[in-house]
């Protein structure tokens, strides 16, 4: 057995256990805000924290989600890890935000998280999907459809980029679960039900 694959596990588990801090509820605590489970949509990310009224909050839960998911792969890189554990260890930083131990597993829809893995691991990727984000949530104020067509873009933009491997496989996944993460705001915007950034 490899060593990368002896230390396969261990990586992932302090992978998982970093995308598992709750930001959104660290920084309310912080600005002694209610728990962003309680109001709103009831989801522990940032745009949730932002519908408190307090965008210095907000922006602390998005700057926490954002690092810990680049962190994870900056790490990876200064121990040498080969880009195989690294790609999987970004995907368990980004699980772990969706399914948090510290929450109960009940966690955010995981795109900021997303965007700190992608922006590390593949930086024009990234790029290119905080682009669309930006383009859409600006554009429209809807950061539901912002997160939407960021996850559509990022496969496409990593197979335009790399071609079909290892790293379109995680852009595909992340995109994939982004998208399915946002299905109820998809039906309300088809319904026209949707809040909008405001």
């Amino acid at each position: 057995m490899s060593t990368a694959a002896f230390i396969a596990l261990p990586v992932c588990l302090v992978a998982y256990l970093m995308g598992s801090i709750p930001f959104a509820v660290l920084s309310a605590r912080l600005f002694h805000l209610s728990d962003p489970r309680t109001y709103g949509s009831g989801n522990p990310g940032a745009t949730n924290v932002l519908r408190s009224g307090n965008r210095k909050a907000a922006l602390v839960t998005l700057l926490g989600d954002t690092l810990k998911g680049a962190l994870v792969i900056l790490l990876c890189r200064m121990l040498g890890l080969p880009e195989w554990l690294t790609g999987l260890a970004a995907l368990t930083a980004f699980f772990g935000h969706i399914f948090p131990l510290f929450l109960h597993f009940r966690g955010g829809k995981g795109v900021a998280t997303a965007g700190g893995c992608l922006l590390a691991l593949e930086p024009w990727v990234g790029l290119l999907a905080l682009a669309t984000w930006i383009a859409v949530a600006v554009g429209l104020r809807y950061s539901s459809l912002a997160a939407i067509c960021a996850g559509l873009g990022a496969p496409i933009y990593s197979f335009l980029i790399y071609g079909f491997g290892g790293q379109f496989l995680i852009a595909l996944v992340m995109g994939a679960t982004l998208i399915v993460k946002h299905r109820t705001n998809l039906q309300r915007l088809v319904a026209g039900t949707e809040a909008k950034i405001r």
